[in-house]
């Protein structure tokens, strides 16, 4: 399998999963196993895992030391497993549990020095970890995931189980999560076909937002919503007045607030606030490309459509 496309992988897998699965008619509430063709613990090494930067980087065996840079892979690497393989995180991290007694390597900013004390044979990262490059120059051995959209962070799963030889794991959750993301929407749609709420989405007080091809955006239109701010692009923020004219029927807010937003001025006629739609959401869920986008994806759509979630 060695230099095996993950793309190619992908593939193989979620043809296979089609076959085998059946995501039709689930209930969302429901979690029953997912058939997979992958079987356990039977990825050949070594092998090379192409990451979402487009770097190859070879294992000759399955990683055994595992540290994290970034709370959404450590999610995915306990997800699938792992958690008896994990040897370091950040002070990020909070979920699951165990993942606070990690050994911490720092937070937004990493202590490359302390990641080499733990000898990791894998270093889960991101885009954002500006010590990529440091740890590649000192031959530990790096994956950088970068969820962007829902399929990439089935992508970054699928790439942590092959390195990993949690294969049949990660397939077995990507394959989950798929029916639960099916089961809502066939839930939500033919109320939001009817009924389409405008949904403002607010990242913090400044007024920035999700555009429309951000992994928030498409969240929010599997749970039925309507992204006011979709004409724009990445995470832009927008005037008071513009939203304001947006007239949106719903207002999430990933911070934590809804007062201040509630006691805006400029808004007092907005359908949102009018109508005491203004929500809070879990900022985790919705902000973490992992596992639990899912659970982000479930909370907008319960409080869209409350009489479609029941």
């Amino acid at each position: 399998m060695k230099g095996f496309s993950i793309r190619k992988w992908m593939l193989v897998c979620l043809s296979l999963f089609l076959v085998f699965s059946v995501v039709v008619g689930c209930q969302s509430g429901d979690k029953p196993p997912v058939s997979t063709p992958v079987t356990p613990s039977k990825v050949k090494y070594p092998i090379t895992v192409k990451d979402m930067a487009g770097n190859a980087v070879e294992f000759k065996k399955p990683a055994e030391r595992i540290i994290s840079l970034i709370p959404s892979n450590t999610e995915i690497a306990y997800a699938i497993g792992l958690g008896d393989k994990m040897v370091g995180g950040t002070t990020n991290d909070d979920f699951p549990a165990e993942a606070k007694k990690l050994e911490k390597v720092g937070d937004f900013t990493i202590n490359v020095e302390k990641v080499v004390a733990l000898k990791p044979d894998l270093v889960l990262a991101s885009t954002m970890n500006k010590e990529v490059e440091k740890l590649k120059s000192l031959g530990i051995p790096t994956l950088v995931l970068d969820g962007k959209s829902i399929k990439e962070v089935f992508e970054s799963i699928t790439i942590v189980g092959l390195a990993t030889n949690k294969a049949h794991e990660a397939d077995n959750l990507v394959g989950t999560m798929t029916k639960e993301k099916l089961a809502i929407y066939q839930k939500v749609t033919p109320i939001a076909k009817k009924n389409p709420k405008k949904v403002w989405l607010e990242i913090d007080p400044t007024l920035m937002t999700a555009g429309g091809d951000t992994i928030l955006n498409e969240m929010l239109e599997v749970a039925g919503g309507v992204n006011v701010a979709k004409e724009l692009k990445g995470w832009p923020q927008v005037g008071a007045e513009k939203v304001a004219a947006w007239n949106p029927d719903v207002i999430f807010s990933t911070y934590g607030s809804t007062s201040q937003i509630e006691a805006r001025p400029a808004w007092a006629s907005v359908g949102a606030v009018k109508q005491k739609q203004v929500f809070t959401l879990d900022s985790n869920t919705t902000s973490r490309p992992g596992p639990r986008i899912i659970e982000g994806i479930k909370e907008m759509a319960t409080k869209l459509y409350p009489e479609a979630m029941k």
